[in-house]
């Protein structure tokens, strides 16, 4: 397989992986930290295996496929914490994830 089978799953990941930084760091500014701690730590997973899905898409690695896998099962995790927050960041976040979560799986389909 070639990266340009996988152009629409790399933006889909990309974006997401842009999203969920934004998330992770508007919540370490929100005034209940605490309360963001799951949403913070599920942004900083969810970024790091959506750049990671992307860079082996990008290389044609044997192991995306696998990979976009997991990353549509952090991604749905991602999602529905980030959904369950008001902010908007988080509502941005969860769309980002939904959308990365249903490209890599017709991916790895």
């Amino acid at each position: 397989m070639n990266a340009s089978m996988y152009e629409s799953c790399i933006q889909a990941c990309s974006h997401c992986a842009w999203a969920c930084e934004t998330c992770a760091a508007s919540c370490l500014r929100e005034d209940n930290v605490q309360m963001m701690a799951r949403c913070i730590a599920l942004d900083m997973d969810c970024a790091d295996f959506c750049k990671m899905a992307a860079t082996l898409m990008a290389r044609g690695s044997d192991y995306a496929q696998a990979f976009c896998r997991q990353c549509a099962q952090v991604c749905r995790a991602c999602g529905e914490e980030c959904a369950r927050h008001e902010a908007e960041h988080c509502q941005r976040c969860a769309q980002a994830c939904r959308a990365c979560a249903e490209e890599c799986e017709r991916m790895a389909a």
